[in-house]
């Protein structure tokens, strides 16, 4: 039987009280994913920052602006697309004045894919999944994934969650590029560029 598709404002307004893992306690808020309802290509990171936690919207701190940015040098529109994580809550550690990223663990990508990022991919149906880094390719795919061995080339038809298949690119997430020595910044800002323009084929015309 044909599961009814969710939309996305009735996610989002449910996500807003989600208790499902204990990351709820120590964030903000939820920070759910944001753009087109009817986007073609979905773009999915690791979980909200700092910045994102504080705003409530995703990708909108330093990792977010190099996104915009390798987005544009590409040729995708951002606002054509709909950009969302793996996980809605911040996980943190405090460091003095500061909130450290802490990457969460197995458990919370389970449940946090489970209860929402397949319940958007059901909404939205996209022809192409962007997943930027190893836990939005472990929610993606179920599994874990080796960034290297797969980025670089389109996934074809692959069956994402009940219902939903779409296409595949597996890349860094922008925030890699943060930390990447200043020597080889620029070369692996390019690199992440060149996957993105992988994309320009789904993007509206």
């Amino acid at each position: 039987m044909r599961r009814t598709r969710p939309s996305i404002a009735s996610l989002r307004k449910e996500a807003e009280h989600c208790r499902a893992c204990p990351l709820w306690k120590n964030a903000t808020q939820t920070v759910f994913g944001a753009g087109r309802a009817s986007a073609r290509i979905v773009l999915i990171g690791e979980q909200p920052g700092d910045r994102e936690d504080l705003t409530g919207k995703p990708f909108v701190g330093p990792a977010g602006k190099l996104l915009d940015r390798a987005l544009a040098q590409a040729g995708v529109e951002r606002a054509q697309t709909y950009v969302t994580n793996a996980v809605k809550h911040f996980k943190f550690e405090p460091r003095g004045k500061r909130r450290i990223h802490k990457k969460p663990n197995e458990q919370e990508i389970s449940i946090c894919s489970q209860q929402w990022l397949d319940n958007e991919l059901r909404a939205i149906a996209p022809e192409l999944v962007i997943a930027m880094g190893a836990t939005a390719a472990r929610a993606v795919f179920g599994r874990a994934t080796a960034i290297g061995k797969s980025r670089g080339h389109i996934i074809k038809g692959q069956s994402l969650v009940s219902e939903v298949e779409a296409d595949v690119i597996v890349t860094v997430h922008p925030s890699y590029l943060l930390r990447v020595p200043d020597e080889d910044r620029e070369s692996a800002f390019e690199e992440f560029v060149k996957d993105l323009q992988l994309a320009r084929q789904y993007a509206p015309a």
